[in-house]
């Protein structure tokens, strides 16, 4: 019988007979994956007949079942574990090798460590046609967004292109117009760098996509859909801060229907990103308004979680409330556990250098705020470190600005633009 080793960890075979099982572990293997159906043949011993030998032979046992033609992305991620989780060498086997080749080259392929056109070169060298698993990859990766992060080291922002490799149309989220509140300022460096990015990459904007009415910078939203004419969204429930926020800031005259946005999406609602699905989550906790947008595998949460070291968004907010907020990251951590999570925010805790970057099972299982905490615990640190919190320096400013839908104030007689500042109207100065 052939063994391939693919890996120092691991290595695929054809089906193995219960005597070769008896001699893995003085081989030096620790783990055996099988990923054949039971009955493919009454000459293989089952899963039931594997896992019982495996165990008499101190060999930890994963049953894995697949077909070439029924292959999915939970498949590769359950294989990855399998693999990641043994304490020593792997044998995986099928009936010939190469499903269990297939799902270590598409994991490779997923996650980057290989090219998807080495796939095929890759079996070939070693006696196999995998020639499918190249196939599933020209699928699935038609379905896999490509994600381009842009970070604002002034605001600590982060902003994404979200594109469709096999149309080349994209969604902009959560970009950001420049200001320095000390003089005053605005610019749209960080647009205009996202504009260069779409050029040179030859995308098509389908969408300009916020999350939610931002407090601690300026959305560029209005910006970029004069300069591409793509159409601009938020979430329904933003008529909600809008009526929020006119009372605060005493204006009369602004309009509270959302009609400052081309489309104001509802929870469960779907669209296209090219040909990639997607659809929007209600995430509400952050503020009243914040939605999660669920493109492909790509989740992005903005200000409801951050990266696993930084823990989740404050909801000390106007219309803020944590459990509203433990709620909508529930929802989230209840997508499949392979789901990317991209953060809008990253505050470089211990200087480390910025990330946005992670998974439902990163976060599941190192977020220190939700990682075996309970709803009650949750509610009780979230409110009791937002107390600590400073309210963001820029969050009088830039609200009046992105319940508009990232529109600046008009110029008035002399030319210039004014924003509106009232005064003692928020808690939570930070005196000391």
């Amino acid at each position: 019988m052939s063994v391939t080793a693919l890996s120092e960890k691991l290595s695929v075979s054809p089906q193995p007979s219960i005597e070769t099982i008896q001699s893995l572990y003085s081989a030096g293997f620790r783990t055996l994956i099988n990923n054949r159906p039971d009955d493919e043949d009454s000459a293989q011993p089952g899963t039931q007949g594997e896992s019982q030998e495996a165990k008499h032979c101190n060999l930890s046992y994963a049953f894995i079942p697949v077909t070439l033609s029924t292959i999915t992305e939970a498949d590769v991620r359950a294989f990855q574990r399998a693999v990641d989780d043994s304490e020593g060498r792997v044998f995986a086997h099928c009936k010939t090798g190469t499903r269990s080749l297939s799902l270590y080259l598409i994991g490779e392929v997923l996650d980057g460590r290989m090219s998807a056109d080495a796939v095929v070169e890759f079996g070939r060298v070693r006696g196999f046609d995998t020639s499918a698993a190249a196939a599933w990859l020209r699928t699935h990766i038609a379905r896999r967004p490509q994600v381009k992060g842009f970070f604002d080291k002034r605001t600590w922002s982060v902003q994404y292109v979200v594109s469709d490799p096999a149309t080349g149309k994209c969604a902009i989220i959560d970009p950001v117009l420049d200001f320095d509140e000390k003089a005053g300022a605005t610019a749209t460096k960080n647009a205009d760098a996202i504009l260069e990015y779409i050029r040179s990459e030859g995308l098509t904007v389908e969408w300009i996509l916020d999350t939610h009415p931002h407090a601690d910078h300026f959305s560029a939203a209005q910006y970029l859909k004069e300069r591409l004419g793509a159409p601009t969204a938020i979430g329904e429930r933003v008529v909600d801060v809008q009526k929020l926020w006119k009372g605060i800031y005493n204006w009369p005259e602004l309009a509270t229907d959302g009609s400052q946005w081309d489309r104001m999406f509802a929870h469960g609602e779907t669209f296209k990103v090219g040909s990639i699905d997607a659809k929007v989550l209600f995430s509400p906790g952050h503020t009243l308004a914040s939605i999660t947008y669920v493109i492909g595998d790509a989740a992005f949460v903005h200000d409801t979680l951050f990266m696993p070291d930084s823990g989740t968004a404050r909801a000390d907010f106007p219309g803020g409330n944590p459990r509203a907020l433990w709620n909508s990251i529930q929802e989230i951590l209840a997508l499949p556990e392979e789901t990317r999570i991209f953060t809008g925010h990253d505050y470089q805790p211990k200087g480390r250098a910025p990330r946005w970057e992670s998974t439902v099972a990163d976060q599941k299982s190192s977020n220190h705020h939700i990682t075996g905490v309970t709803e009650e615990e949750f509610v009780a640190l979230r409110t009791k470190r937002d107390k600590t919190l400073p309210m963001p320096k820029l969050i009088l400013l830039a609200l009046q600005v992105n319940i508009r839908g990232g529109r600046l104030p008009e110029p008035e007689a002399n030319g210039r633009r004014y924003l509106k500042f009232p005064l003692d109207a928020l808690e939570g100065a930070a005196w000391e």
